[in-house]
């Protein structure tokens, strides 16, 4: 069973709670027309780290769209999200679901709301390390040195082995030709 939060549906809600303009500001960061979503929830078969977030990616749309804005910005699944895409892969609206947990992180950020995953700046330091690295992420040795900062080698393997069976996780990295233009873009 999916340990997942429900997301309120024919509860009451205080009108305090609702931002009617969350989902025009989502948008307009993210460049994305979510509205589309339909809720089918094939976001959430493909994704390697369903089990670990709070809502699914088309919850988090879905609180977007009702404008319950906390909610949105407070939910650990928009730092969860590692922008791998299969979620837009398998959305039959080609949703870029990556791109509105960017844009509402980047909310979040903005507004000092409380991380629901204080270490997530060390997981991404380690994202922009590899991509300095090899012009592009390196998602084993992303996991390796964040284990090796929290030292829980094992709370995460059986994402780490769904990861490699769906061949999201190469050994080796793969690099771009020209990584000097890549190191341009970090001076």
């Amino acid at each position: 069973m999916n340990k997942n939060r429900q997301i309120p549906s024919g509860g009451p809600l205080k009108i305090k709670e609702i931002d009617v303009h969350f989902a025009a500001e989502v948008k307009k960061r993210s460049g994305v027309e979510f509205a589309r979503c339909y809720h089918c929830r094939c976001c959430a078969g493909g994704c390697p780290f369903y089990d670990a977030m709070d809502y699914g990616p088309n919850g988090v749309i879905r609180l977007i769209q009702l404008g319950l804005r906390k909610m949105a910005l407070d939910c650990t699944t928009i730092w969860i999200c590692v922008g791998c895409h299969t979620c837009t892969i398998q959305c039959p609206m080609a949703i870029d679901l990556s791109a509105v947990m960017d844009a509402v992180s980047q909310i979040a950020l903005k507004e000092n709301a409380v991380l629901a995953e204080p270490d997530i700046f060390n997981f991404h330091a380690e994202v922009i390390n590899t991509i300095k690295r090899y012009g592009r992420t390196h998602k084993l040795e992303i996991m390796l040195r964040y284990k090796l900062q929290k030292r829980n080698w094992f709370q995460d393997l059986d994402v780490g082995l769904r990861m490699m069976a769906k061949r999201k996780l190469d050994l080796t990295p793969s690099k771009v030709k020209d990584i000097n233009e890549i190191k341009k873009l970090f001076r």
